[in-house]
């Protein structure tokens, strides 16, 4: 299986009393390789990156490169406007341990096709790693347009492209028109994006039973579209609630709810709702009956009940 497939995991920051917790992010991160997952993201969206300093990104990624010792590929998430600053970045953070970087559109400033194409050359001819488009124009305000790909996949470097534009249309263009890997960033079409071809998914939910999200695509590799289907439907409600508030409060209440890290963001980023963590322990009793092919890492229903009222104490 090529490098850029499987289910890729953009790790949260776990957090205690302010600061992040590295001795946490490697427990999580090597319970989530025993689960299966076939990548890391360091330092992504759903890591909190745009509230960690310079200092804290390095260490976090030097952190999970210690637990990861080769066995797992890793990205490092680089986000920004200024083509001048990541680039800088990049080569700061060139370990080579380092699988690559996911780099999204500059955001804010809205360029053009062209700055796009010009900004993401730049960067892939700052390393000789792999670089990883991240199509987000929800957060970016601005989208990575298909024939920007296709002009894009030219430069050696270039091989991915996460795609979280929530277009299908989007999504079998870039399948079908590119020679890009294409990883699904829109959990609710994950069933869709792997029937249309894709290759896998940067996956927040699938912190949450990584085992389940790993084997639905296990399935879809076989063929089993039936079982597929089924499983895929059980993980909807999930993914829906996980991506109900703002991301990543939603993942970081299950992950406590789990027992893995406390349940805790650094502003303007707050925890989720009484209610939606109510609905979530209620979510994880039920799948916690869903078994998938890989190590079941799920905490039993009582102990969800048990950490949801430490939780509201």
């Amino acid at each position: 299986m090529s490098q850029f497939e499987g289910i890729w995991v953009p790790l949260v920051t776990p957090f205690r009393q302010g600061e992040p917790d590295y001795d946490q992010a490697q427990l999580l991160a090597q319970q989530l390789i025993l689960a299966g997952v076939h990548g890391l993201v360091v330092c992504g969206t759903t890591g909190e990156a745009a509230c960690l300093n310079e200092y804290e990104q390095a260490h976090m990624l030097a952190a999970i490169l210690e637990v990861t010792k080769n066995t797992c590929p890793v990205l490092m998430g680089i986000g920004g406007s200024d083509t001048r600053v990541l680039t800088e970045k990049i080569r700061r953070h060139d370990d080579p341990r380092l699988t690559g970087f996911l780099a999204s559109a500059p955001a804010y400033v809205r360029p053009a096709q062209e700055g796009i194409r010009l900004h993401f050359e730049a960067l892939a001819t700052a390393t000789d790693k792999a670089l990883v488009l991240y199509n987000i124009p929800a957060r970016t305000g601005v989208n990575i347009d298909l024939g920007t790909c296709i002009a894009l996949q030219k430069h050696s470097n270039i091989v991915a492209i996460k795609e979280s534009a929530g277009l299908a249309t989007q999504l079998s263009g870039l399948i079908n028109c590119t020679g890009l890997k294409v990883l699904c960033g829109d959990d609710a079409l994950l069933f869709d994006a792997l029937g249309l071809g894709g290759h896998g998914a940067i996956s927040a939910a699938a912190h949450v039973r990584p085992d389940l999200f790993v084997a639905l695509y296990e399935l879809m590799r076989a063929a089993r579209y039936a079982e597929a289907k089924l499983l895929f439907e059980q993980l909807l409600p999930l993914i829906r609630l996980l991506f109900s508030e703002p991301n990543p409060a939603p993942v970081k209440a299950a992950l406590a709810l789990q027992g893995y890290i406390h349940d805790e963001l650094r502003l303007p980023m707050t925890t989720m709702s009484l209610a939606g963590k109510t609905k979530l322990a209620d979510l994880l009793d039920s799948l916690a009956q869903v078994s998938g092919h890989g190590p079941h890492h799920s905490i039993a229903a009582d102990h969800n009940r048990r950490a949801l009222l430490k939780l509201l104490s």
